[in-house]
């Protein structure tokens, strides 16, 4: 019996030992399952930030500064203060770059169906399950807006995704010259052209391509009876002037890159949907989303195909999937309904400036705008009027040959003709920022136009 009574003891206490370890792990199991609220903290910080107005004239941002605990505003041009209520009227009005933030207002419209959550665990991989870095539901998406726009034929085609179409930039020109030949290709584009073109080129300095210049001087020359590979940028509607461009060369030789990042409805009257060997698209452009950085191709040559994925691949191994996870969402809201409300609310926007914009400068001897002739739109079944995304902008008098100092002085920061390949008589204003840098830019334009009377 006492053999006995000594073992009871140590018995109980290993199997109350047991049962403790079970009902450990059993809480652990439970309270580590899944619950269906664990984005409730996310978003309640999201709008905690987007709650913050900023008196309508800056935003505050989840990954911006935190003073004891508060997001700070980061004020629109010209304002200031910890709410962006105090305005400097004497400011100088930068409209030098190519923020597309004319679209903030539609986005806000759209807070609840434009907001991505994303988990911890998303996409941790370097690939998509079917081992390429290309999101198939987006690259479906894409071909249904390209065919609801009317603004690209995607039949046949393939498409390779870049960091924005500025990465797809030299992506392109790599495919295209010769690897195996001793003299490069020749890399040019019609003036005015966009900066990036010749920066670019000349920045990766390979001994495949070189830039040449302006496409023009080649025009009278046979480009049909030379060995030479030419490669020539048409940017239509080109940046900075708006004008639908087209290829000026002609030959076996010459292979064309076609840059269509401006070609939506908000920008231009879109006569047909466009049909080029490679075209290079951006969701800056078409949605306003800049720094997500995203864009893409459509190529309809396999080999250009395969090499611009594989420069991909070497280059970043393809696109960030949060960014495509970003641009599926929002290309998801811009299809919404008949896919028709951001088109006729980025096209009002940019309507209302140009017209407040050549209502200004149509009284100017001094200045003038480019010219840009209405067409038919098929989008929008109707004859539309231009509404570019930027100001090319001229000083007419002999006088004025440092057009960008003139306006300088009168409070207005643009882009130097020169950078476009044309001269300092030009400077290129952006219409596609903030209401903000519109309203004070006009501001100091009209005090400009005055001076003259």
């Amino acid at each position: 019996m006492g053999q006995v009574q000594r073992w009871i003891y140590p018995a109980g206490l290993l199997c109350s030992v047991i049962l403790n370890v079970v009902f450990v792990v059993l809480y652990v199991q439970v309270n580590s399952k899944w619950k269906p609220d664990w984005s409730k903290s996310a978003a309640k910080e999201a709008e905690a930030v987007a709650a913050v107005t900023c008196s309508g004239h800056g935003r505050a941002y989840s990954d911006g500064l935190v003073i004891d605990g508060s997001p700070v505003c980061e004020c629109n041009t010209c304002f200031g203060g910890p709410d962006c209520s105090q305005f400097s009227p004497h400011c100088v009005a930068d409209v030098e770059s190519g923020d597309p933030l004319f679209l903030e207002p539609f986005w806000m419209q759209h807070a609840a169906s434009s907001a991505v959550v994303i988990m911890g665990w998303h996409r941790m991989s370097y690939s998509y399950s079917d081992r390429s870095t290309i999101s198939q539901e987006l690259d479906k998406l894409i071909r249904k807006l390209h065919a609801l726009v009317g603004n690209a034929n995607t039949t046949g085609r393939f498409i390779v995704f870049g960091a924005g179409s500025t990465q797809l930039l030299n992506a392109a020109v790599h495919a295209l010259s010769p690897h195996n030949s001793s003299e490069p290709a020749k890399v040019v584009a019609t003036i005015p052209y966009y900066p990036a073109y010749k920066s670019q080129t000349e920045f990766f300095d390979s001994v495949h391509f070189h830039f040449e210049g302006d496409a023009s001087m080649y025009m009278n020359s046979s480009t049909s009876n030379t060995t030479s590979t030419f490669i020539e940028f048409v940017t239509t509607p080109n940046n900075p002037d708006g004008k639908l461009s087209k290829a000026v060369l002609r030959g076996p030789n010459v292979k064309a890159i076609y840059d269509r990042a401006y070609y939506w409805p908000h920008f231009t009257p879109i006569p047909a949907p466009a049909d080029d060997d490679l075209m290079l698209f951006t969701i800056s452009k078409l949605t306003g989303h800049a720094g997500s950085r995203f864009g893409w191709a459509l190529v309809k040559e396999k080999d250009v195909f395969e090499a611009m994925t594989t420069y991909m691949s070497r280059n970043t191994e393809g696109v960030s999937r949060d960014s495509q996870l970003r641009a599926l969402k929002l290309l998801k809201v811009v299809m919404e309904g008949s896919g028709r409300e951001i088109f006729e609310f980025s096209s009002k926007t940019m309507n209302d400036r140009w017209d407040q914009l050549n209502k200004t400068l149509s009284v100017s001897k001094h200045f003038s705008l480019q010219e840009i002739t209405p067409q038919h739109c098929t989008f929008f079944q109707q004859v539309r009027t231009p509404s570019p995304a930027y100001a090319w902008l001229k000083c007419e008098r002999k006088e004025d040959k440092d057009c960008p100092a003139v306006i300088r002085e009168s409070g207005i920061i643009g882009r130097n003709g020169t950078l476009y390949g044309s001269n300092s008589s030009y400077v290129r204003l952006s219409l596609i920022k903030t209401q903000d840098d519109f309203d004070i830019m006009l501001h100091h334009l009209n005090k400009l136009v005055s001076k003259e009377k």
